[in-house]
C-alpha cells in the first residue's frame, strides 16, 4: 500500500475517532475541579473560602438534560462550598438561519432549567448574572425564573454577605452586551454604586472576561476589587494539541481563555463551563465545576 494512501487512512480513523469522543463521550461527563488562587491583599476573613462556579449551561444542548441540571445540582452542593456563583447562558436556542435570535425556539424551555438548579445551596447564598445567550431570548423572564427557584440574580448590583465577622462585597454585572454606556464610563458608575455599598472586599461576576481592562488599571473601579470570575469562552471548547483552543469568544483572543489571569494586579478566573454552542462537541476541554479557594499572600 502506498505510504502516503496508508497515512491518509490512519489520519481519517484518527479524526474520525476523535470526533466521536468529542460528541459521544467528552460532553457527558462533568468534571469537578479544584482550583486555589492566592489573591494579594485579601481580607483574611475571607481565606478558605470556597467558591463553586458553574457557567455556560446552555439547556438543551447535548447531553445537557434535566436530569443531567439535577445531577449538576447535587454535585455542586456536594462541595460544601461557601457560595455557588453561576455566571450566565442557561439557555440555548435552536440558531435558525435568518431569523434574530429572540425569535428561535429554545432547546429547553427557561423553567425547565430553572427546575433543574432548584436546590442549589451554599452557606453564604447561590448568587447568578446573566449571559448574551440569555439576553437575546429575554433577561427578565430568565431572572424571575432563577428568582423563583431561590437564585439571587445581580444585574448591576451589589450583595453585602459576610463571612468570620467581615463584611464583602459581590458585584455582579449584566451581561457586557448590555452595558450600553459608553465603556470609558463603565467605571465612573460602578465606582458610585460601589461607594453606596459599604466597605469590604470586592468579588465582581461577569459573564465575559472581556470586562476586564475596563475596570482595572486605569479604569479601576475599586482599591477593594481583588477577584473577577467569569465565563463564556467555553475554554474554547475544542483544545488541539500545541494550536491550544480552537475557538476563544473574546477580542483578547485566547489571552482570557481559561483559568487563572493576574492584570493590573487584580486576579481573575475564567471557568470553561457544562454545555456547548454553535457546535455540539467538546475535545480536551470537559464540561466542569470549579471549585476555586481563596487563599491570602503572606
Amino acid at each position: 500500500m502506498n505510504r502516503y494512501l496508508a497515512g491518509s487512512i490512519v489520519f481519517g480513523v484518527i479524526f474520525f475517532l476523535s470526533l466521536a469522543y468529542a460528541y459521544f463521550i467528552e460532553p457527558t461527563v462533568i468534571t469537578v475541579r479544584p482550583a486555589e488562587v492566592v489573591i494579594s491583599g485579601l481580607d483574611s476573613a475571607l481565606d478558605g473560602m470556597k467558591i463553586v462556579l458553574i457557567s455556560d449551561i446552555h439547556g438543551g444542548s447535548n447531553d445537557v438534560t434535566f436530569d443531567r441540571l439535577k445531577e449538576l445540582t447535587i454535585l455542586a452542593n456536594e462541595q460544601d462550598a461557601d457560595l455557588i456563583l453561576l455566571l450566565g447562558d442557561y439557555v440555548s436556542g435552536e440558531h435558525r438561519s435568518g431569523k434574530p435570535a429572540v425569535e428561535t425556539s429554545l432547546k429547553m424551555p427557561v423553567s425547565v432549567i430553572a427546575d433543574g438548579l432548584k436546590g442549589l445551596s451554599a452557606k453564604l447564598g447561590v448568587f447568578s448574572v446573566l449571559g448574551n445567550h440569555d439576553g437575546w431570548y429575554g433577561d427578565e423572564l430568565i431572572a424571575a425564573e432563577l428568582k423563583r427557584v431561590g437564585i439571587k440574580v445581580l444585574q448591576n448590583e451589589v450583595a453585602v454577605v459576610e463571612r468570620n465577622g467581615r463584611p464583602f462585597r459581590i458585584l455582579g454585572f449584566k451581561d457586557h452586551l448590555k452595558l450600553t454606556r459608553r465603556w470609558g464610563d463603565i467605571p465612573k458608575d460602578f465606582r458610585a454604586l460601589l461607594a453606596s455599598t459599604g466597605e469590604g472586599n470586592v468579588i465582581a461576576m461577569e459573564h465575559s472576561p472581556d470586562i476586564m481592562p475596563e475596570i482595572t488599571g486605569e479604569n479601576l473601579i475599586s482599591s477593594d476589587l481583588k477577584l473577577v470570575l467569569a465565563g463564556h469562552t467555553h475554554g474554547g471548547q475544542v483544545r488541539l494539541p500545541i494550536v491550544g483552543p480552537a475557538i476563544v469568544p473574546s477580542v483578547y483572543g485566547q489571552k482570557y481563555a481559561y483559568g487563572h489571569v493576574l492584570e493590573n494586579g487584580v486576579d481573575m478566573f475564567i471557568t470553561s463551563g457544562i454545555g456547548t454552542s454553535i457546535f455540539p462537541i467538546r475535545f480536551m476541554v470537559p464540561p466542569e465545576i470549579t471549585v476555586l479557594t481563596l487563599r491570602t499572600a503572606n
